[in-house]
């Protein structure tokens, strides 16, 4: 694997936290947490070592709101968390 397909992958793994953020209305909650980009960089890494990103891709166009993310999603917790702060 080549640098770059290493950077766009990281890029697309961050797009889908993002969307799945804003997806699961924590998106504001995530940015105000105590040490936010440390909270931010492991959701990520969560992320891009997970083996569902098409899976989650397509949960992510096909669901028009939920109240919890997918059962393999690596990020629940986080995202339970901040659902407790609204």
């Amino acid at each position: 694997m080549s640098f770059l397909e290493y950077l766009i992958g990281v890029d697309a793994r961050t797009a889908l936290l993002g969307r799945m953020m804003q997806k699961m209305g924590v998106d504001r909650q995530l940015k105000v947490v105590a040490d936010h980009a440390g909270v931010t960089s492991r959701a990520v890494d969560r992320c891009r070592s997970c083996g569902h990103q098409d899976e989650c891709s397509a949960w992510l166009d096909e669901t028009a709101h939920a109240d919890h993310p997918p059962a393999y999603c690596r990020n629940s917790d986080l995202i339970a968390r901040l659902q407790s702060l609204r």
